[in-house]
């Protein structure tokens, strides 16, 4: 079932980048006590993710911490060594936590896997943007398929003011 307004956010463990090398940890633990802007895509260095959805949140990730936001984090069914290249890439690490889902696993609990086994990319992440405070789910923005607007950084700056 797909998470909404209200959920808390499911249990489960993700991968994140350390100076010292890749550390899963506990999804509770990293949304507690925090206001956190969660942002997915279906694929690192793909053509839309890299030229409009995480360059728009590393650009205006100052902007939205200063909408009483904690941490902007970047989620997608990647390993954590394509999501650390891709995040370096766009000059994302300073600003934007990278977020792997390796497994797809995470990412079937928040009931966003999208299918794209037709296209040879296997089960991805549905395009997404959501406000979670302190482990629950305050606003969500699920794209259409093929559609990339609302899940932006420019709209989630919007829907913050």
């Amino acid at each position: 079932m797909t998470i909404v307004v209200g959920d808390s956010i499911p249990k489960g463990n993700l991968v994140r980048m350390r100076e010292d090398g890749p550390e899963a940890f506990d999804v509770t633990e990293f949304f507690q006590n925090k206001r956190v802007v969660l942002f997915s895509v279906p694929g690192a260095f793909t053509a839309t993710c890299s030229n409009k959805h995480l360059p728009g949140y590393v650009s205006n990730a100052t902007a939205i911490k200063q909408k009483q936001i904690d941490v902007v984090a970047c989620l997608a069914v990647n390993d954590i060594h394509v999501m650390h290249a891709w995040g370096e890439s766009l000059g994302a690490i300073n600003d934007v936590i990278m977020l792997a889902d390796g497994n797809c696993s995470y990412t079937e609990a928040l009931g966003m896997v999208l299918d794209l086994s037709a296209a040879n990319m296997g089960r991805r992440c549905k395009r997404f943007s959501a406000v979670i405070d302190d482990g629950v789910i305050t606003m969500l923005n699920l794209e259409p398929p093929r559609e990339f607007g609302v899940s932006s950084a420019e709209a989630m700056l919007e829907q913050l003011s």
